[in-house]
């Protein structure tokens, strides 16, 4: 009996050395998440939703789970029709979920339940994860223009919304000193 446990709890480490497969997340087959993980924004996607997840409502509802109600609407964006889904939680929205080509292109998350794979969260403080916005961040567009976005430290894919007050002009971006109190309102993924 103590072999079995032995292999049980050695198999998934012996698979992540000899998989050749880079999409397959084996981390998924350690014992101590076997029995559930909370959902996660890496480089694939966010939890179960990948850039391969297409862009239905079946397939969002499938990959989000039960702790989400779904609700879909149209916007335009650079002059063309966006469809979008939103993942409302508490009657709040959770996640934006966007795509083009049939499949999601783009996830922003407002929830604070899901982290970074580098442990960022909604409310996490801009000095906890910068020391400065030089070479990391840029003022933010669109419906976030009031805020400042930085690109997740070693990431493609993720990126973070920070927010706060500043009096100085609109069109720039808050200095340093401004910034350390921001804080993350979005985290954003990105194919």
């Amino acid at each position: 009996m103590k072999s079995i446990r032995v292999l049980l709890c050695a198999l998934p480490l012996v698979l992540t050395g000899c998989s050749t497969l880079s999409s397959v997340n084996w981390s998924s087959a350690y014992p101590w998440n076997w029995f559930g993980s909370s959902t996660e924004v890496t480089e694939q996607g966010v939890g179960k939703i990948t850039a391969a997840t297409p862009l239905t409502d079946s397939a969002i509802g499938d990959a989000l789970g039960s702790d989400y109600r779904l609700r879909s609407g149209m916007k335009t964006a650079s002059g063309s029709i966006v469809k979008f889904f939103e993942a409302m939680k508490d009657n709040k929205v959770a996640l934006v979920i966007n795509g083009d080509a049939g499949t999601v292109s783009r996830i922003e998350v407002m929830d604070g339940d899901i982290k970074a794979e580098d442990g960022t969260k909604i409310g996490t403080p801009f000095s906890d994860i910068y020391s400065k916005a030089f070479d990391n961040c840029q003022k933010a567009r669109g419906d976030d223009a009031e805020s400042v976005e930085c690109k997740a430290k070693g990431s493609q894919h993720i990126s973070y919304v920070f927010s706060g007050s500043w009096s100085g002009p609109q069109a720039l971006m808050p200095p340093d000193d401004i910034l350390h109190n921001w804080k993350v309102s979005k985290i954003i993924w990105r194919r």
